[in-house]
């Protein structure tokens, strides 16, 4: 049995009984630009999601022919008319859509990003902020910025902590679209399937992901965010105190019982 809640047209949200939560962007006429509402409509999805206790995974993906095509231009040049140019709007809408980027790594549950089509620009960003990502063969990818006087800056900071230094930078200075298997050498997505068997393999990637212990999900990708950031030594001495206190935890009590013991473990998600 599958709930499926409709809080907007612009991003329907379907939760099934294994607790994979699936966020589909719904704004094809606009290429499911990252527009005010879309960003407003993502930020409380996946703030409402990291406190429900029924939600394991999140799949992230869209409707029509692009996953999402970055900032909306026509609505962020209107700003252009304020007095200031349009600055404390560019400033506005950049916050939140950091907000937003940073809301999908900093969120307890694991999110994988579903990607048909084309993913340019922040919707780039967006794939590249995900923890997973699983595209359609005929997926592409760019940050354009670059054709239209428009560094991708923003973009950067997801796809520079993705990919190599040299494939950032190219896929930065030239603004070229790099196919779905280009993608997956550099990095940027976990690999490619045939469109036709995109949701199912995503399915099962979110399946087995969600069969883990919730709690033990959440220590882990908080920590490997947290680490990343972090010199060497202090990395190490931080992960041994998570390793410490997850250790601690009834749910690995209980996994390396089973473990022992030969059976299935039972969760508690604490």
């Amino acid at each position: 049995m599958q709930e499926s809640v409709q809080s907007s047209d612009i991003l329907l949200r379907e939760l099934d009984d294994l607790g994979v939560l699936r966020l589909t962007m719904n704004d094809a006429g606009r290429r499911n630009a990252l527009s005010e509402a879309m960003l407003m409509a993502l930020a409380a999805a996946f703030a409402e999601a990291g406190v429900n206790p029924a939600v394991r995974v999140i799949i992230l993906a869209a409707n029509g022919p692009a996953f999402c095509a970055g900032h909306d231009l026509k609505e962020m040049t209107a700003g252009r008319a304020d007095a200031d140019r349009g600055r404390a709007y560019f400033t506005k809408v950049m916050a939140m859509c950091s907000g937003v980027m940073q809301a999908i790594v900093n969120c307890p549950k694991p999110v994988i990003a579903e990607v048909t089509g084309v993913a340019t620009a922040a919707g780039c960003q967006l794939v590249a902020s995900c923890d997973l990502a699983i595209a359609a063969d005929s997926a592409q990818f760019s940050t354009p910025g670059v054709h239209i006087g428009l560094f991708c800056s923003t973009p950067m900071v997801a796809l520079s902590r993705n990919v190599a230094d040299k494939h950032a930078m190219e896929m930065l200075l030239t603004g070229d679209m790099i196919s779905a298997s280009r993608a997956a050498e550099i990095g940027l997505v976990n690999r490619t399937v045939v469109i036709e068997e995109l949701r199912q393999a995503t399915m099962e990637m979110a399946c087995k992901i969600a069969s883990k212990s919730s709690m033990t999900l959440a220590t882990g990708k908080g920590a490997y965010y947290a680490q990343r950031e972090m010199g060497l030594s202090d990395a190490y001495a931080f992960a041994s105190g998570v390793m410490v206190d997850n250790m601690l935890a009834r749910d690995a009590e209980e996994g390396i019982g089973a473990f022992i013991q030969k059976r299935a473990p039972a969760w508690r998600d604490a």
